[in-house]
């Protein structure tokens, strides 16, 4: 079956997975995750990219993203994939590739999903049990996204500056934004979006961008189990979907 197009727009944000083959780990030691994150601001500016959130996990990367080209995502996971392969091959004495095929991704309505997307991203580790605040993570842009630690890699976004006037007062709405659990219909929704390479967003937003570069929506797989949502409409579970 051929693989559908990726839907690449400049100016929209996009939600980029990338996962180590079978899962397994792509990161093995603190040098590791240093290393893709120079290549990650690196591999940005080279691309007009402005990084919003990211995650580095033992066996996958979530990114937050908007660049100013169409092409400019797929140009710095090009170059960041090849770059860091490249140094964990020479580092482990290995061969052959890392990621499991190509990276995920999808374009986000940011008035209604990308805050709710930046929380996705920086709670997989609260949700991985691995800590139980995401400030206790280090690979993340949470400290700098709730705490104001300094990130050369981090570009605020534009809703994510209209949360205060003053950076103490968007630090503390961003913070407050984490009192509650991410509810299962959000999560789903971010997960299908995932799966599918689909527009994350309203019925309108999705096939807005999707006719934009003459891409034909996907519809819901059938047969899976469904979530429901407070409005009523469901949607599908991807608890099995692995990040």
């Amino acid at each position: 079956m051929p693989r559908r197009p990726r839907i690449r727009l400049a100016e929209v944000p996009q939600h980029i997975v990338q996962r180590g083959i079978n899962r397994g780990p792509c990161f093995f030691a603190e040098e590791d995750y240093h290393c893709y994150l120079h290549w990650l601001q690196k591999s940005a500016g080279d691309w007009h990219c402005a990084i919003h959130a990211y995650v580095l996990m033992t066996n996958h990367v979530h990114l937050l993203v908007t660049s100013d080209r169409p092409d400019g995502i797929a140009k710095m996971m090009q170059s960041i994939g090849r770059r860091y392969v490249q140094y964990i091959n020479r580092s482990y004495r290995r061969t052959g590739g890392l990621w499991e095929g190509r990276f995920k991704s999808s374009l986000v309505q940011a008035e209604d999903y990308l805050l709710t997307c930046m929380r996705y991203i920086e709670l997989n580790p609260v949700r991985a049990n691995m800590v139980n605040d995401p400030a206790q993570y280090r690979w993340s842009s949470y400290r700098h996204n709730g705490l104001g630690q300094t990130d050369e890699r981090i570009t605020p976004h534009s809703l994510y500056l209209a949360l205060g006037k003053e950076e103490t007062e968007r630090l503390t709405e961003y913070r407050g934004l984490f009192r509650s659990e991410l509810d299962d219909a959000a999560i789903a929704d971010i997960r299908l979006a995932l799966a599918q390479g689909q527009p994350l967003g309203s019925e309108r937003f999705s096939e807005m961008m999707c006719a934009a570069v003459g891409v034909r929506r996907a519809q819901r797989k059938p047969g899976r189990p469904m979530v429901k949502r407070d409005q009523g409409e469901r949607v599908e579970d991807q608890s099995d979907f692995g990040f």
